[in-house]
């Protein structure tokens, strides 16, 4: 009960961060559209800016939160994967690209087989 009372009130001010988020990202819209004679490397330089300005204030959310720790679970799964060797990659990808081609002449005889048989009915 603590905890979600305690969620409420940090969630409070989402709906006016969400808004400053839209906002900025629109301005840097419109910033960049009405500034399009300017260099381009400034005007990137200015939407990098407010693209981290508007990230940093949705990571503020209690949304942002749970998408933080989702990325920083994902990161530690990933450290757990245990990825293969070059050979087990190498053989599977052979094994794959023959597959492939067996079935593309096996679909291929299926096709002329089917073909053969209605010109043959059709005359």
């Amino acid at each position: 009960m603590n905890a979600k009372i305690e969620v409420e009130n940090q969630g409070r001010l989402d709906g006016l961060k969400w808004f400053v988020v839209f906002a900025v990202v629109a301005a840097g819209a419109y910033g960049n559209y009405f500034y399009q004679s300017e260099s381009l490397l400034y005007r990137v330089i200015a939407l990098l800016i407010l693209g981290l300005a508007a990230g940093y204030v949705a990571l503020t959310t209690v949304k942002g939160q749970k998408f933080w720790t989702l990325v920083k679970d994902a990161k530690v799964e990933v450290r757990k994967v245990v990825w293969p060797t070059k050979q087990e990659t190498v053989q599977t990808t052979v094994i794959v690209v023959a597959v492939v081609i067996l079935m593309g002449f096996v679909l291929w005889l299926i096709d002329w087989a089917l073909n053969s048989i209605i010109n043959g009915l059709i005359g």
